[in-house]
């Protein structure tokens, strides 16, 4: 496990889960919602996202984090060893989105890019997982597997198989 990517729809835990796999297995990590923004919040070019994200794949191993630009996104996946899609029940991504925005009332969620408004990225949050299923779907999940017949592919569909896969890919 060198080249990880993980990746699943918003409020799925993506996050708390890298950062805490980095720092076991000794990963760099990239969290794509921080590579897409510049400090003051607005948004990179789309031109310097790129030459970013393709230095990055370059590298002997890492791991990247959430969905950025879907052209990105099928190139990480070409690239990794591992893929770790996060797939939990609608109901419990809206609830754990509803619960960063709460607690980003009082401290910035942690991978939160600078300068971001918590309620915007919320609603973003809300719109994206609203329109989801048209991507996060059979058909998505038939072609990821296809993609990861020469990798390591997790789907995991719980909180609880996301604690047994961290301990698993740790030990």
């Amino acid at each position: 496990m060198k080249k990880v990517a993980v990746f699943g729809k918003p409020g799925s835990g993506k996050s708390t889960f890298s950062k805490y796999l980095a720092k076991q297995v000794g990963l760099p990590l990239h969290q794509l919602d921080i590579m897409v923004f510049n400090q003051d919040g607005s948004q990179i070019s789309r031109t310097q996202f790129d030459d970013n994200h393709d230095k990055i794949l370059q590298q002997p191993s890492w791991i990247l984090e959430g969905l950025g630009p879907l052209g990105s996104f099928k190139q990480r996946l070409a690239h990794a060893d591992t893929l770790i899609y996060i797939d939990l029940p609608y109901w419990l991504s809206y609830w754990l989105v509803t619960k960063r925005a709460i607690k980003g009332l009082i401290k910035t969620p942690e991978g939160w890019p600078q300068g971001c408004s918590i309620i915007q990225g919320t609603r973003q949050s809300y719109h994206y997982l609203k329109l989801s299923r048209q991507f996060w779907n059979d058909e998505f999940e038939q072609n990821l597997t296809n993609i990861a017949s020469d990798k390591q592919l997790y789907i995991v569909r719980s909180l609880s198989e996301l604690k047994s896969l961290q301990r698993q890919l740790v030990s």
